[in-house]
Formats: C-alpha cells, structure tokens, sequence
C-alpha cells in the first residue's frame, strides 16, 4: 500500500503532461492561417502591380526568422482586412535575392522595415520596427486618404548618382572622388 501513494502522484504527472501536450498541440493548430508570414507573403500582391494600380501600397521588408515580423503578423493581418480594398499590401523577403535592389534602394537596414507609396507610386514615408496596431492604423487611414502620415518619418527626393569619372580617368585619393 505504501506504493499507492507514489503510483497516485506519477499517474496524476502523466495526465499533466499529456494535457500540456496536447495544449501546446492545439495552441500551435490555432494559429491562423492568415497570420503566417509565408502565407502573407504568398498572398500579397507583386511589388510592380501594386505600383502602377493607382492605390496606395504598404510594402514591409521581412524575414521569416524575425521575431518582431512574426510578433506583427496578426496586426498586419487585421489591417489587410480592414484597410485591403484601398491600400494595396506588398511583402519582400530580404532573405530572397530578388530583392536586393529594393533592399539597397530603401536602405533596409532593419526590420520590419515598412515603406509607404502614394497612389501613383511614389515613396512618401517609411517607418522602421515593430509598429503597435494603433500607430499602423493611424498610418493607413491617412495613407488611404491622401494625407500626411502621423507617425513616420518622411523622406526626401532624392537624386540618382552618376559616375563622375570615365574607366580610363587616374582618381586622386585626396579628392574623394570629385
């Protein structure tokens, strides 16, 4: 008898673990569909489209291997919902080669790294980090109706570079290229 005791608590720490498992089992299946990156990501529309269809567009550089990405998902996710019929919503990989121009054009040197366009597709704004869903919000409905963006930081024009020299031309270091 003096063995029950003991068989009692083993039997009672089983029952918990499998609840624990299947718990964490189903916590896992529960996540919507929806809020997974790559599913986004797969849903989202081309970067070329949505620059040239006269809406609004919200592209977010991401990795599937950043917490603060994964951490946004299900926000970005209501957002497309509420605001998808008048913004449009572009996701780019960094982690995809494809898109190293834009990754060098918009200086995404951290993410999320989110950039606006207007609707004719030109830059106005860009926001870096992980963004509470009331700072996203705020930033689409202006986005969606053409007005300043109240929580990110614009930028300016800017001018393409162009070599200043020929291949043939000896460069002075002490010019710094001028």
């Amino acid at each position: 008898m003096s063995n029950s005791p003991e068989r009692l608590k083993n039997i009672v720490i089983a029952l918990v673990a499998v609840f624990l498992s299947v718990s964490i089992y189903f916590s896992f299946q529960n996540q919507s569909a929806s809020t997974s990156l790559d599913l986004q990501a797969k849903n989202s529309l081309p970067l070329n489209v949505a620059l040239t269809n006269n809406k609004p567009t919200l592209a977010e550089f991401y990795a599937d291997w950043c917490t603060s990405c994964q951490a946004m998902a299900k926000d970005l996710s209501i957002v497309k919902k509420k605001y998808g019929e008048s913004v449009n919503f572009v996701m780019l990989n960094i982690d995809n080669d494809k898109w190293l121009p834009e990754v060098l054009r918009y200086r995404v040197d951290g993410i999320p790294h989110f950039v606006f366009f207007d609707k004719e597709g030109k830059t106005i704004a860009q926001t870096i980090g992980e963004q509470p869903l009331t700072v996203l919000e705020a930033n689409l409905t202006a986005l969606a109706i053409g007005d300043s963006l109240p929580y990110a930081t614009a930028s300016g024009t800017v001018s393409p570079v162009k070599p200043q020299l020929e291949s043939n031309q000896a460069i002075d270091p002490r010019s710094h290229g001028g």
